[in-house]
């Protein structure tokens, strides 16, 4: 059974992470998490996935995907799937958490502006974390 909890969460790991390695996979869907579970963040994981989403204001969203004026569709069947385990696997309640509470997080081919304000955790593949 999809859940709106997994759904938005698999969404996140297909379009933030679908071509990376299962551990980069797995530790961007647990920053969707702490995110959740931080008092700065809305309290469910759609709500966070959809933050500063607003029709026609694209680049807005914490979630680079929700505000790229492209609809969200998954056309690699096989990642979809995949991207639907890994946040089955992350929304349990006995996986470590991989990134030590981290937030954030970006790709190590971009430099954003915030990344200097944060504390970086860790690197894992191409993805950046930070609390």
């Amino acid at each position: 059974m999809i859940t709106e909890s997994l759904f938005c969460l698999a969404l996140t790991v297909y379009y933030e992470a679908r071509s990376q390695p299962v551990v980069e996979q797995v530790a961007v869907a647990q920053v969707v998490l702490n995110r959740v579970n931080s008092p700065h963040y809305p309290d469910s994981v759609c709500a966070v996935v959809r933050e500063n989403h607003f029709p026609n204001q694209l680049h807005k969203c914490q979630f680079s995907f929700m505000c790229d004026g492209i609809a969200e569709t998954y056309p690699d069947t096989d990642a979809w799937i995949n991207a639907n385990q890994i946040a089955s696997l992350v929304l349990s309640p006995t996986l470590p958490d991989l990134v030590s509470g981290a937030t954030h997080y970006h790709a190590d081919y971009v430099n954003p502006y915030w990344a200097a304000t944060q504390i970086k955790i860790a690197q894992i593949g191409r993805h950046i974390f930070y609390r």
